[in-house]
């Protein structure tokens, strides 16, 4: 039986929660804390949608937006049913947890593996968001051309087999890489790494999409609004991201807080200025671009580094992020959001970074934490074990990502790429059968279909009323014959 009192002087929450057991002594005021952020990651959810729809053509605008609210409901139930148990179980080997905490099983108000001032139930709820959030992300590599519903699957055993295990050897005391000395305070392995890793499996597997490299895909992004708005989102949940990760109301989350808002800001501007270079144009969505790489670079070392090497981490995850986007017209892989290029390639550069700029003071700002820092500190295997975190995840994510995507490839109802029609039409149209705005145009490759190929496909040729009617019509900027911001066409935007 759970014995629970509150002392009237100073809001402390007195537990006992096993029989023969000292009581434990929660602060109220940390327990709102990390409620509060977890608030906060989960509105980070939406903005990833919001964020992703805006990036992709009308026809699919809602199709990136539901995914995301699908992942609340797979990654809560995940989560719930077994994913907790599987990460932060106290009886789990050095890879991955055992199901002693299955079904949330006496998770209530035992004191929690992450800090002891919270109790379990916080901490279990806190980080079902840090775990939801990561699948969301890496669902931006079925933009354009996957079924929706097999996406739901892949999300649950994706969560099981992949975010588990990496972030068990990572925050789980057991862990191959805490035993190790690795340091990661947000989850610069188990969220960005992974969930960026797995969208570039993910384009590997589903292929190019319909007329890559060709006018086809020749288009800007539709909807920047949307665009600002999932970054307004990201950027203020990130607060409850980073600054929560401390776990306590603490001088050490205020620390995370300032460098997480200074690495975005000079992140932003980084890349916003890095594409003017090419255009001589401010490009928004470069900003946005630029924003959320500094707080992929810093949530790794957020908790142990001071401002200066804030200023210094933004700026060098910018930069690589933006060249990062290069790589896939050398290896031709049609990853149409560039998940990889600022998750993957920047979750990477700030888990180095964090080996370079760790500093002992910042993290014992909790009065609690203790480590021996990294080269800022004259601690020079520091980089060795971060290299190790990273590397690790990285291939733990691509290579079992490939292996379920054509597991269920070969599983009937459950092969994951749309069919031509579907891609044509668009996946608002053919799966949800609705779509992001009341009025839906004429597409303009249905168009180019009709002109095209209207034997191939059994259709008649526009008439000349129909042409006229198309004519008249608002023209989209890459109709008119204004720049392109398809990426085989266009370098320098920053994302398709």
């Amino acid at each position: 039986m759970v014995n629970i009192s509150y002392t009237e002087t100073s809001g402390d929450m007195l537990a006992t929660y096993a029989p023969d057991t000292d009581p434990a002594l929660y602060n109220l005021g940390d327990i709102a804390f990390v409620l509060a952020g977890m608030a906060l990651v989960w509105l980070m959810i939406p903005g990833v949608g919001l964020f992703y729809s805006g990036l992709m053509r009308r026809k699919n605008a809602l199709s990136m937006i539901m995914l995301s609210m699908c992942a609340i409901a797979v990654g809560s139930f995940q989560w719930f049913f077994w994913g907790y148990s599987l990460t932060f179980s106290d009886t789990a080997s050095v890879f991955i947890g055992d199901l002693k905490h299955f079904g949330l099983m006496n998770v209530l108000d035992a004191p929690s593996m992450g800090s002891t001032r919270i109790p379990a139930l916080v901490f279990c709820a806190y980080q079902c968001m840090f775990a939801i959030i990561t699948v969301a992300l890496a669902c931006g590599g079925f933009a354009e051309r996957s079924r929706i519903g097999p996406v739901g699957v892949f999300m649950f055993v994706w969560l099981t087999v992949v975010y588990c295990p990496i972030a068990c050897w990572t925050w789980n005391a057991n862990g191959w890489t805490f035993i190790l000395g690795g340091l990661d305070f947000a989850g610069g392995t188990p969220v960005h790494i992974s969930s960026g890793t797995a969208a570039l499996a993910i384009a590997c597997y589903l292929g190019k999409r319909r007329g890559y490299g060709t006018e086809r895909l020749a288009y800007k992004p539709h909807n920047t609004t949307f665009v600002v708005l999932g970054t307004v989102f990201l950027w203020f949940g990130w607060f409850g991201f980073n600054g929560a990760s401390a776990l306590s109301a603490n001088l050490r989350a205020v620390q995370a807080c300032i460098v997480t808002n200074l690495a975005a800001s000079v992140g932003g501007l980084t890349w916003m200025l890095l594409d003017w270079r090419l255009e001589k144009k401010f490009s928004a969505v470069g900003f946005c671009s630029g924003a959320v790489a500094g707080l992929v670079g810093i949530t790794p070392a957020a908790g142990f580094v001071g401002s200066p090497s804030a200023v210094a981490i933004g700026f060098v995850t910018a930069v690589a992020a933006n060249f990062g986007t290069k790589i896939k017209y050398f290896v031709r892989i049609d990853e149409a959001l560039d998940v990889f290029a600022s998750h993957g390639i920047g979750g990477f550069v700030g888990c180095i970074l964090t080996g370079l700029f760790a500093d002992s003071r910042v993290a014992g700002f909790d009065g609690a934490t203790v480590i021996a820092g990294g080269w800022i500190n004259k601690n020079w295997v520091q980089l060795g074990k971060q290299i190790a975190d990273a590397v690790s995840g990285m291939a733990w994510s691509f290579v079992v990502t490939t292996i379920i995507l054509w597991a269920m490839h070969f599983i009937p109802g459950l092969r994951l790429r749309c069919s031509e029609e579907e891609e044509i039409v668009g996946i608002d149209d053919a799966f949800l059968g609705e779509w992001a705005y009341d009025y839906v145009g004429m597409d303009r490759e249905l168009e180019l279909e009709h002109e095209h190929a209207p034997a191939e496909r059994g259709r008649a040729p526009l008439s000349p009323n129909e042409k006229a009617m198309e004519q008249t019509r608002v023209q989209t900027p890459s109709e008119k014959g204004e720049p392109s911001a398809d990426m085989s066409a266009a370098p320098s935007s920053p994302r398709e």
